[in-house]
């Protein structure tokens, strides 16, 4: 028998029985091929394995899903956009109550949210005409073309509004002359403008990042909506809160503690609803850290909105602690969402567990691999 040179390389084989001759009687046969399988001859299992069990890593070392180039700008970003968007809404239904004091206070939060937020996106994005570029299409399949026609138009109300604010409070000293009889005639639809826009800008950069392919993102994509609105709610409530009198701050009270509720509820929701790897990140490391620290601040701030009419104290403790759990909530999802795309398990493991269940379902007709 001619040996090769891999020959070495075999495990060892198991003694083989003797044959049963075409003598051995009825059954011969058959007994011979139970030997062949008892013996391992029959299945094959004496070649060996010529690659080792491995488990799946990435291509060269490399993420599978490559994040999003998003850092602490979009951060920063994705906090006070949610915070002028819910300061939109509050500012509308007090002019609606004639609640001047509060929708004063928001409409200026949302000014300086809207001030601190446009070139943070434009840092991002690296040179200022790419915004003017984006705004050269209106698609309606991309988040990020609406997100950007929402916070313009948005702006745009937001900055009428707050410049009537501000030319009151100076005693219209402000320099529009003959222009002040047009301002004050745009107010109203201007403060109509910022509210309709509002809800969508403290949503849609939830939707964006759930439209994005980084698993803890894209798994989160049907509760984060309402996670950033409530956080949004919470963070406008507590600033207005912090910056008007208790007498007229019940509606910012309101909205804060509505927000609170909303932020805790959702954000356990969205992740019960994740696979354990996708909610992992959420949970762990420095964005875990961050999203218990969210938590932790907003239950005091709660506690302390109950607490706000007496005391006009504990009424700004408690509406800065609520503006910070909503920052720390927005850059805990954006954490999260960079250290899911480092393990591979993250994009791998899910999508086969997502794929055997509806196997076992069997729905065989809404993925491109359904069978062997």
């Amino acid at each position: 028998m001619t040996h090769s040179e891999y020959d070495e390389y075999r495990p060892p084989e198991p003694p083989r029985r003797r044959r049963g001759g075409r003598g051995a009687g009825p059954g011969g046969r058959g007994k011979r091929r139970r030997d062949l399988t008892e013996s391992g001859g029959g299945d094959g299992s004496r070649e060996m394995a010529m690659v080792e069990d491995v488990e799946f890593e990435s291509y060269y070392g490399r993420p599978v899903v490559k994040a999003p180039p998003w850092e602490t700008p979009i951060g920063i970003y994705l906090f006070v956009g949610g915070l002028a968007g819910a300061s939109g809404l509050l500012q509308a239904g007090a002019a609606l109550t004639g609640n001047a004091e509060l929708r004063r206070s928001a409409r200026l939060v949302a000014i300086a949210a809207v001030g601190v937020g446009t070139p943070a996106l434009v840092i991002d994005l690296g040179r200022p005409e790419r915004f003017l570029h984006m705004m050269r299409v209106f698609k309606v399949s991309s988040p990020m073309s609406l997100g950007t026609w929402i916070l313009s138009s948005y702006a745009s109300g937001a900055a009428m509004t707050a410049a009537n604010e501000v030319d009151r409070l100076t005693g219209e000293r402000l320099p529009f002359g003959p222009l002040r009889p047009l301002l004050r005639l745009a107010e109203g639809p201007s403060a109509v403008l910022q509210g309709v826009m509002g809800a969508p800008l403290a949503a849609y950069t939830a939707v964006l990042l759930g439209d994005t392919a980084v698993p803890t993102w894209n798994a989160a994509r049907h509760g984060l909506p309402f996670v950033f609105v409530s956080s949004a709610s919470l963070a406008a409530g507590g600033m207005a809160m912090a910056l008007t009198s208790r007498k007229n701050a019940g509606p910012a009270r309101l909205l804060a503690a509505a927000g609170v509720v909303g932020d805790i509820v959702g954000m356990h929701f969205t992740k019960s609803r994740m696979h354990p790897l996708e909610s992992e990140p959420l949970e762990e490391g420095t964005p875990g850290k961050l999203l218990t620290w969210a938590e932790r601040l907003a239950v005091a701030g709660g506690i302390g909105t109950l607490l706000a009419r007496r005391s006009r104290t504990v009424a700004v403790a408690s509406g800065l602690a609520l503006a910070g759990a909503s920052a720390l909530t927005r850059f805990g999802v954006l954490h999260a969402g960079h250290e899911s795309v480092k393990d591979p398990r993250r994009v791998m493991i899910p999508q086969k567990d997502r794929l055997e269940k509806r196997r076992a379902a069997g729905i065989t007709d809404d993925s491109i691999t359904t069978g062997w």
